[in-house]
C-alpha cells in the first residue's frame, strides 16, 4: 500500500543528494521505495518518507529533525572537493563521475554492524530480505508500520534456535556472539571512535565470525571512517580488470571509502547480477 507523506521540509537539492544511488549502493539495507518513488526507512527509531521533487530532496521529518537527518546524510561535507583527486586510473574518475550523488551515510554502529555480518557471503535482495525478517520479529512497530532495529539487548538473550525464521545459517551464531559482546561491554562503540583507524579495525576483528571485509564495512558505513576500502568479489574483479596490479588503496587517501563506493556502485550497476555474493 502506497504510503502519504506529511508536511514536507527541504533536506537538500538533488545535486547534493541522489537518493537512488545513496540507498541503493549496497551502505544500506533498510530503505525501499514505493510505487510513487518515496523512499521510506528508520534510523534510530525515527521513520522518514524521502523524495526527489523539482531538484529538491523533500522528506516529512518535524523542523527539530531536520539536523538529524542532514548529519545522517553526511550533508555537511564537500563530496565534490572530497572526490576530486579521483582521477587515476581513468576507470575510478568515470567511477566517481557516474555516482555523483551518493553520500556515505552516518549510520547507526550497531545495525550497521549486524546488517554487515549478515552480508557475508550473501546477495544484496537475500540480506534486506533476512534484516526485514530480523526487524520485524525483534524490533518495535512503529504507527508508520515499520519496525526499529532490535538492541543488543534484545539479541543478546535469545539462542540460535529464536533465530530460525531469519533463515541465516551460521551467520545466526555471529549474530549473537556481536550482540552479548556490545552488551558485556567487550564492545564499546563509543571507545571505538576514539580509537586509530588501524586500532579500531583490529578491535572489531577480535569478534567471532568477523574477518576483512565485514570489518571494514562496519568501519566505513558505521564509525564513518572514510580511509577504509572494504573488498567484496565486485571490488575483487574491478581491481583486477581496471587497476594497476599491486594497486593499494591507501594512495586513495583519507577518502578511499568514498572511492569504494563509487567503484562498487558503477561496477554492480553496469556488470549487475544480484545473485553474485557480496563477500
Amino acid at each position: 500500500m502506497q504510503k502519504t507523506m506529511k508536511t514536507e521540509n527541504v533536506l537538500a537539492f538533488v545535486t547534493e543528494l541522489d537518493l537512488k544511488k545513496t540507498f541503493e549502493c549496497g551502505q544500506c539495507f533498510r530503505w525501499s521505495a514505493d510505487e510513487s518513488g518515496v523512499y521510506h526507512g528508520v534510523v534510530c527509531g525515527k521513520a522518514l518518507a524521502i523524495r526527489e521533487e523539482n531538484g529538491l530532496i523533500l522528506c516529512d521529518a518535524e523542523d527539530t529533525d531536520i539536523p538529524f537527518w542532514r548529519d545522517y546524510f553526511d550533508l555537511g561535507v564537500d563530496y565534490v572537493e572530497m572526490s576530486g583527486p579521483f582521477i587515476e586510473p581513468p576507470y575510478l574518475e568515470m567511477c566517481a563521475n557516474f555516482g555523483r550523488g551518493i553520500r556515505i551515510l552516518r549510520q547507526d554502529p550497531w545495525e550497521a554492524l549486524i546488517s554487515f555480518i549478515i552480508s557475508q557471503c550473501n546477495n544484496i535482495p537475500r540480506i534486506k530480505k533476512i534484516i526485514s525478517t530480523l526487524c520485524a520479529c525483534f524490533g518495535e512497530e512503529l504507527p508508520c508500520g515499520l519496525f526499529t532495529f532490535p538492541s543488543a539487548y534484545k539479541l543478546a538473550a535469545l539462542d540460535e534456535t529464536a533465530l530460525a525464521p531469519l533463515r541465516c545459517g551460521y551467520r545466526a551464531e555471529y549474530i549473537l556472539c556481536a550482540a552479548r559482546a556490545v552488551v558485556s561491554g567487550e564492545l564499546n562503540f563509543d571507545k571505538l571512535s576514539q580509537f586509530s583507524s588501524e586500532d579500531a579495525f583490529a578491535e572489531v576483528r577480535r569478534l567471532r565470525g568477523i574477518g576483512d571485509k565485514v570489518a571494514n564495512c562496519f568501519m566505513l558505513y558505521g564509525l564513518h571512517r572514510m580511509d577504509r576500502f572494504p573488498i567484496d568479489v565486485w571490488m575483487k574483479r574491478a581491481l583486477e580488470r581496471y587497476f594497476p596490479k599491486n594497486f593499494d588503496p591507501k594512495i586513495l587517501g583519507l577518502y578511499a571509502g568514498l572511492a569504494q563506493q563509487y567503484i562498487f556502485y558503477y561496477a554492480r550497476t553496469n556488470e549487475r547480477s544480484d545473485n553474485l555474493e557480496c563477500s
